[in-house]
């Protein structure tokens, strides 16, 4: 598999392709959303991510799927999750292959 760029964060396309290309504020949003005006600064910044409610929401919101948003946000947490050190792990042996013949 080749190598995955750097997905954009989900907030982000919240931001720029909804709110900004509407002209709808965050508080409005929020409102419309049904969260907090904090709720949803975090998730544009990039300081929170999606979670189950708040993909429903913005399926419900948008006219999408939950699932469209939760995949975008796997998607952003893999990479940077797949940009940290990260220990070894030995695949998994089964007991036939660890255990002594008798």
């Amino acid at each position: 598999m080749g190598a995955m760029h750097n997905p954009p964060h989900p907030g982000e396309i919240i931001k720029e392709d909804v709110l900004e290309a509407e002209g709808i504020s965050v508080t409005e949003a929020s409102r419309q959303l049904g969260v907090s005006r904090v709720t949803l600064s975090r998730l544009l910044n990039g300081k929170s991510g999606i979670s189950v409610d708040m993909a429903l929401r913005l399926s419900q919101w948008l006219g999408t799927t939950p699932e469209l948003w939760l995949r975008m946000q796997d998607s952003c947490d893999l990479w940077q999750a797949g940009k940290t050190k990260r220990p070894k792990v030995k695949p998994l042996q089964s007991r036939e292959t660890t255990s002594s013949p008798s």
